[in-house]
């Protein structure tokens, strides 16, 4: 009664190294890349507007990517494997590079605020 496709997809340290070349490389491609620059252009740098478009498309540039690995083709696969390669970051730096390059793809590059007041000893409210 169970089926082959419900297996939870498991890979090794080095395939998940693939896996995640592979992604990233998909990411480049000159399809993918138009989808992503339309969808960053729809954001406009916000946040929320980045989980509403971007997120939708590297979603889904990942899913063809990760189903030939037996992942399911929807969002939990790609929980899934972002799991897989979360539980392998902390072993294996080329891992946690690979996700990070992977992250800087979709994810807008976080500015931190200055820390103390700003220049000139206190803050001011405008």
């Amino acid at each position: 009664m169970a089926s082959t496709s419900a297996q939870p997809a498991a890979l090794s340290a080095e395939q998940a190294k693939v896996v995640l070349a592979e992604v990233i490389q998909a990411f480049s491609a000159p399809e993918n890349a138009v989808r992503m620059d339309e969808a960053r252009d729809n954001a406009c740098n916000d946040m929320g507007k980045m989980l509403q478009f971007v997120l939708p498309v590297a979603t889904q540039i990942q899913q063809e990517v990760i189903k030939a690995y037996g992942f399911s083709c929807d969002g939990e696969g790609v929980l899934k494997f972002a799991r897989l390669v979360k539980s392998y970051e902390a072993q294996d730096p080329e891992i946690a590079s690979l996700s990070g390059k992977l992250k800087a793809l979709f994810l807008p590059p976080m500015t931190l605020p200055p820390h103390g007041p700003a220049p000139g000893g206190s803050i001011a409210a405008t």
